[in-house]
């Protein structure tokens, strides 16, 4: 790629962070294309990658938004804790945006729970009383791409998304986002930990 297709790509990353971070738009595909259409290259094909739009947001955040940014982030931290701390029968961990830190106020809160029957989950929101959504998520694995169960739970604060994954999963490590740095998901203890609790 030639330097100036490199500086295109540099600066199409900068402006879908700067919609991620002003316009609440959590769609990273959606942003990089907005992005690309705003600097006149609707039709480039060399977006940068999730990994690299993922860098350009913290940047932005850190340079724009820091002490913002953090009290938001904090704020979801909390909320993602109390969530695991209700979900505690389910192994929860945290994963997502609020773990790497790009969480903006707009952002949801994304959790895995690992249990051998979503149903299980089911049950015991209904019988919490806790208001949910019930949908899916597809995901491609090494056996082919299998349907994953998402609960939402809305309430005070952001939405949280709970994939169910099975037991056996929880053996398998998740990989940070791309241009990430720590790991992928963190369970209750390594929350407190983060928070300043443990």
């Amino acid at each position: 790629m030639s330097t100036r297709g490199l500086r295109m790509r540099e600066l199409i990353a900068q402006q879908a962070a700067r919609l991620i971070a002003e316009n609440g738009i959590d769609d990273y595909a959606l942003a990089k294309r907005k992005a690309a259409q705003q600097m006149g290259a609707p039709d480039t094909r060399n977006l940068p990658t999730n990994g690299e739009v993922e860098q350009a947001l913290q940047i932005f955040r850190g340079l724009f938004q820091r002490e913002e940014h953090h009290i938001v982030l904090r704020e979801l931290r909390q909320q993602a804790l109390r969530a695991m701390r209700l979900l505690e029968g389910f192994n929860p961990y945290l994963t997502g945006s609020v773990l790497s830190g790009s969480a903006g106020p707009h952002s949801d809160i994304n959790l895995l729970l690992y249990t051998d029957s979503p149903k299980e989950v089911e049950l015991f929101l209904i019988n919490q009383q806790i208001p949910y959504r019930l949908g899916e998520r597809r995901s491609a694995g090494p056996d082919g791409a299998r349907v994953i169960p998402v609960f939402t739970l809305s309430g005070d604060g952001a939405d949280v998304n709970a994939l169910v994954l099975s037991r056996m999963d929880e053996r398998t490590s998740v990989k940070p986002r791309a241009g990430s740095p720590g790991p992928g998901r963190v369970n209750t203890g390594a929350l407190e930990e983060l928070l300043g609790m443990g």
